[in-house]
């Protein structure tokens, strides 16, 4: 028996043997030439410094796409249709805008150069609600995938939307009808894809609204997973208290929180109200709030100069407004208010320390375009007016609203809002409707074309204020993780191919105060959705592969 067993084993470990000569002559033949073939890339990125957008340091990598999509990361010897040499540059996921104003200018104009020429692939935008209102949210969705957009785009839809088609620009409050027909309008937007509500509680007629509306408003978002994102009711000397209603809001409604554009706008209390204010944010978010910021990368704000006026003025509307400080007794209170203050109303020339930090760059008009580059303080004294008169005079003769920058946050504070763990980079800019000229706001603030280039070139590379990756994980996975953005963020294998390549040693966000509309340099490509759309030198290609973000309540999600 045991003779028999030991012959049974040797033929077949013969037979293996035997096997595996066939199959290694078998593979010899036929895997090299399979190895041969190309695996049909669209795009290979060669030998960059690949950074996964998650907080982790570079690796050393190749990275292939195909179908808009990353399918290999590692060394890869198939050849891709078209190969960029990344040989010394950064490979990041592209660069989320969590504050956008891109919505009005789109659908003109899709091509969001000044956005893609900063590293930016997907903008959220919707501050002031969507540029449509609530029954053409849908077609207007549909009408930015038919002309075509070169960056993906999202919108939230506003509570102050809601207010303006059931009460006009009345500052009373909603019956319960009235509120009901608001809830549905909510429910309608969110629908048709919008990310949630927001509101921009320092302009009538949103200031009109109480927190009672907008948690009931906000409730019927909530129903579909929306957010609330919020520029808050007063960044200056009641930011804490702002804060604590945004949280408020999130928390009885069941809304995560986003507030937008994060800062200590008031001179007196810089490097202390914006640490109270994180202190608000963290202890709600130790109770489980889901709650978070935004932060632009400057010490000065941009808007309109009509809100140098308290807000009970805009009762009615833009001509209710002009008709009031039309009237000198009018005048004379509201200057009154300016030095007291007055309920309601954020006070931002006290915020800004004076007129003299209030600066003109948009008059809406010609005969006062002369003016332009001039603080509100210089304006009085060329025009022989008192400050709140000389900055009111221009409000009443522009045609379109009067655009002012507002010096009013410290560096400091602007560093520490950037180191917190749970803020990310948002513009508070829109797309250009013509490549080297303003905004679609009307607003020249170097943010509509420096904001993510100077977070690289300013606070990484010169102040050390963040890290490389953690400056990168603040411009992609932590926004694409807050706006539940599936597969987007990061450099993985099967996420959109949304990818910025940059130097950076050359990165400079170039544009100023002075000169605003400067594109930067050193952002050397960007793909979106696989699609290479900014080329090697800026260019770029007019391709217009973007989608459209859809919020979670969508029906065909």
């Amino acid at each position: 028996m045991r003779t028999t067993l030991h012959s049974m084993i040797a033929h077949s470990a013969f037979r293996l043997r035997g096997a595996g000569l066939v199959l290694a002559v078998f593979g010899a033949c036929v895997f090299p030439l399979a190895a041969q073939e190309p695996p049909g890339y669209d795009i290979v990125i060669r030998g960059g410094r690949v950074l996964d957008g998650a907080g982790n340091p570079w690796i050393r990598a190749d990275v292939a796409v195909r179908s808009g999509r990353i399918v290999r990361i590692g060394r890869i010897a198939g050849q891709g249709r078209r190969e960029i040499d990344a040989t010394g540059l950064y490979v990041s996921p592209g660069f989320i805008d969590m504050m956008d104003q891109s919505g009005g200018v789109l659908p003109r104009n899709g091509l969001a150069e000044n956005k893609l020429r900063m590293g930016v692939t997907s903008a959220i935008g919707g501050e002031g609600g969507t540029p449509v209102p609530v029954d053409q949210i849908d077609e207007y969705f549909r009408g930015l995938e038919e002309s075509g957009i070169s960056i993906n785009f999202g919108s939230y839809f506003s509570e102050t939307q809601t207010r303006v088609a059931v009460l006009g620009n009345s500052a009373r409050a909603p019956d319960a009808a009235e509120l009901a027909r608001m809830q549905q309008m909510m429910r309608s937007a969110m629908r048709q894809g919008a990310m949630g509500m927001t509101t921009a509680l320092i302009y009538p007629p949103s200031s009109f609204a109480s927190t009672d509306e907008l948690v009931a408003v906000g409730s019927a978002a909530a129903e579909f997973g929306g957010i609330y994102a919020s520029h808050i009711r007063d960044e200056g000397a009641g930011l804490v208290s702002a804060v604590r209603e945004a949280i408020e809001v999130g928390e009885r409604a069941g809304m995560p929180v986003e507030i937008f554009h994060y800062k200590g706008a008031y001179e007196p209390g810089w490097g202390r109200i914006i640490r109270e204010a994180a202190a608000e944010i963290e202890a709600a978010r130790e109770r489980g709030v889901d709650v978070a910021a935004d932060v632009y990368p400057y010490t000065a704000g941009g808007t309109g100069l009509e809100a140098t006026i308290p807000s009970w003025a805009a009762d009615g509307g833009t001509d209710s407004l002009r008709a009031r400080i039309a009237r000198p007794e009018v005048r004379e209170r509201l200057k009154q208010e300016v030095e007291t203050g007055s309920d309601g109303w954020w006070n931002i020339v006290e915020a800004s320390g004076g007129w003299d930090n209030i600066v003109l760059v948009n008059a809406r008009n010609g005969n006062n375009a002369h003016l332009e580059g001039m603080t509100i303080a210089e304006v009085a004294q060329t025009t022989g007016a008192d400050p709140a008169d000389a900055a009111w005079d221009l409000v009443s003769e522009g045609e379109g609203r009067v655009m002012a920058i507002y010096h009013m946050m410290s560096e400091d504070d602007v560093q520490w809002a950037l180191q917190r763990p749970w803020t990310s980079i948002g513009s508070d800019a829109g797309a250009a409707l013509t490549p080297g000229l303003m905004d679609g706001l009307g607003l020249p603030h170097p943010r509509s074309y420096g904001t993510f280039a100077r977070v690289l070139a300013r606070y990484v590379r010169e102040t050390g204020t963040l890290s490389l990756e953690e400056a990168v994980r603040k411009m992609t996975s932590w926004p694409a993780t807050r706006m539940r953005l599936e597969r987007r963020g990061v450099i993985r294998e099967g996420a959109w191919a949304d990818i910025t390549i940059f130097d950076l040693d050359r990165i400079s966000d170039r544009a100023t105060y002075e000169e605003p509309v400067l594109f930067p340099e050193g952002i050397e490509y960007v793909l979106v959705n696989g699609v290479v759309v900014i080329e090697h030198g800026g260019t770029h290609t007019g391709a217009r592969p973007g989608q459209v973000l859809y919020g979670p309540g969508h029906i065909n999600r």
